[in-house]
């Protein structure tokens, strides 16, 4: 029996056929799968941000901010992009931010997605309809970054959490 595939399940498909097939999208030299790399920034941006906007809205009653990066050259060669989502009492506990990033390590056949605290997912988008796919991804990524975060200190980092009267 086939089971139907989703929006994730094409994503991996697309990932395992550039493995086997030694290319990214139809990329096969380091400077057109860079250059597909910063096209997908491009396209992944506006999701990126809706993920953190939401958990900023949501969760830290919109005292977050909202930051990105663009593509950057990494000390290893490689090149990556930030998104994040700091706020007050994430920055008083010392902790890192809820971070989203891509990147494209100098040693890696293609790039890839995670969290400050979570990783690592395939970056095999191309056109927008992919890039709006990755929404899902990008909730769980920012999910987990935050549940995390949680951990590393206590639930007095989320303000609706301290705002809810019993």
């Amino acid at each position: 029996m086939n089971a139907p595939q989703t929006d994730h399940t094409t994503a991996l498909l697309r990932h395992f056929a550039d493995l086997r097939d030694g290319v990214h999208g139809d990329a096969v030299t380091r400077q057109d799968k860079e250059r597909l790399f910063a096209a997908a920034v491009t396209l992944l941006d506006p999701y990126a941000r809706q993920a953190l906007e939401e958990i900023n809205t949501a969760l830290l009653l919109g005292t977050g901010e909202v930051t990105a990066g663009g593509v950057q050259r990494m000390a290893d060669g490689g090149v990556e992009a930030v998104w994040s989502l700091s706020w007050r009492e994430q920055r008083t506990a010392e902790i890192s931010p809820v971070v989203i990033r891509a990147f494209y390590g100098s040693r890696f056949h293609h790039p890839h997605l995670q969290g400050a605290t979570v990783g690592e997912w395939p970056l095999n988008v191309f056109d927008e309809e992919q890039a709006a796919a990755e929404l899902c991804t990008l909730r769980a990524i920012t999910a987990a970054d935050l549940h995390n975060l949680v951990f590393q200190r206590d639930y007095r980092i989320i303000p609706a959490t301290t705002a809810i009267s019993r």
